[in-house]
């Protein structure tokens, strides 16, 4: 899941390459997954072949749902809330973990894998989330800042804005110092989302 805004109000340039176009054996109590679908179910079968027991949450309009049947169990959330908005609603979660001992979360991808907020009520209601402690995602939530961080780690990155293009005038420098394509991306985007390709300029 992505949550929030695209954050439209922060952009950034990236210049794209050429080419591109309770566990039954150790006692830990399940770890519930936090998006269904086919991440869910992978989740869930690691989780059995290492002998831990899964718990699942599912929306109102999702309980036919396969990831639901293929957990030991499954706890309905976000009741009254459309799919989306039921499994960002994070309190629900929280209490259905608490309710029922569980150890551990696996949030899947997107969703709320990307929300510090969320790894900190995991951390906050004595729950792991599987993932990064809360200020690593917050940083890489941020962009701009995850890009600082990943040069000052030494990784390649592509060429891209330092900080957040402000004008019409910044944008074309770029584009006349690296060429087309490139691309306009939220700073606080995730997912895709917020992202346009640029490949030529428009008259």
């Amino acid at each position: 899941m992505v949550s929030g805004s695209c954050g439209w109000q922060a952009l950034k340039l990236v210049r794209l390459s050429q080419g591109m176009s309770g566990s039954r054996r150790t006692g830990t109590r399940p770890p519930p997954h936090a998006t269904p679908g086919e991440i869910a179910i992978r989740v869930f079968r690691a989780c059995t072949e290492l002998g831990i027991r899964t718990v699942a949450v599912y929306s109102e309009q999702d309980t036919g749902q396969i990831h639901r049947q293929k957990a030991d169990e499954a706890y309905l959330i976000g009741r009254g809330l459309p799919p989306v908005a039921a499994y960002l609603h994070i309190p629900d979660i929280i209490k259905v973990a608490k309710e029922n001992h569980v150890d551990a979360i696996h949030p899947g991808y997107g969703f709320l894998s990307e929300r510090w907020d969320f790894a900190q009520a995991c951390a906050d209601a004595g729950v792991r989330f599987i993932g990064p402690p809360p200020d690593i995602v917050r940083k890489m939530g941020d962009k701009i800042e995850a890009r600082a961080i990943a040069i000052g780690a030494g990784v390649p990155v592509v060429p891209g804005t330092e900080s957040p293009i402000s004008s019409l005038q910044e944008a074309q420098e770029f584009a006349n110092s690296y060429g087309f394509p490139i691309i306009f991306k939220a700073a606080y985007g995730g997912g895709g989302r917020g992202m346009r390709v640029v490949r030529e300029y428009e008259v």
